[in-house]
């Protein structure tokens, strides 16, 4: 049986600020899912990246908030995580040579990481889901909290990663044509991905 946190009465501000937070993260676990659905290679990187970067102007929102605090000890049970390793894998498939990529996770602690681009939206989509299920069952503050816990510790850096990724992969394509001379062999390793990822991108 499904339990959930003591009753609390929210300020009205602070209602309206999770109901923008839920709505924002709602449109982008749709949109994630749709993307990987619709399997468009040469969309789906736009997509993503107009995604991701909206889902991270909620992060940078529930950041700038004071911490939130859990009514309860323990998170309350909301039943199983959601499947999404089929997404994971159509993610991967979309991706195909521009999944695996790498980044540094803390840049005050510089260590280079690498992993894949399906798997850290995955897992994105994954905290982000959790505290959706806490705010449909009416555990409200539970929600804030971990949404807010959890873009700092974890989600937050990887949408960070996973942006600028894509903004790399935008970039060699868009500027190819004025780039230096000296950048050619780069940029035609750029190209080889791009054309992997959907041949009739170039």
């Amino acid at each position: 049986m499904t339990e959930t946190s003591p009753t609390v009465t929210l300020d009205e501000a602070t209602a309206e600020f999770a109901q923008q937070i839920a709505d924002q993260i709602e449109s982008f676990l749709i949109a994630l899912r749709a993307i990987a659905r619709e399997a468009d290679g040469g969309r789906g990187i736009s997509l993503l990246l107009l995604e991701i970067s909206q889902v991270l102007l909620a992060g940078a929102r529930l950041g700038a908030q004071q911490d939130f605090t859990p009514i309860a000890e323990y998170q309350p049970d909301v039943g199983p995580e959601a499947d999404l390793d089929e997404m994971r894998l159509a993610l991967a498939d979309l991706l195909g040579g521009l999944d695996t990529y790498a980044f540094v996770f803390d840049p005050y602690v510089p260590e280079v990481v690498e992993s894949q681009l399906s798997d850290d939206l995955t897992s994105i989509a994954t905290d982000l889901e959790n505290g959706l299920r806490h705010y449909r069952l009416g555990n409200v503050d539970e929600a804030l909290w971990w949404w807010q816990f959890s873009y700092v510790s974890n989600w937050g850096n990887l949408a960070g990663a996973a942006l600028n990724a894509l903004v790399s992969v935008v970039a060699h394509d868009r500027l190819d044509a004025d780039a230096p001379v000296e950048e050619e062999e780069l940029l035609e390793v750029a190209d080889e991905i791009l054309e992997s990822v959907d041949p009739e991108a170039r």
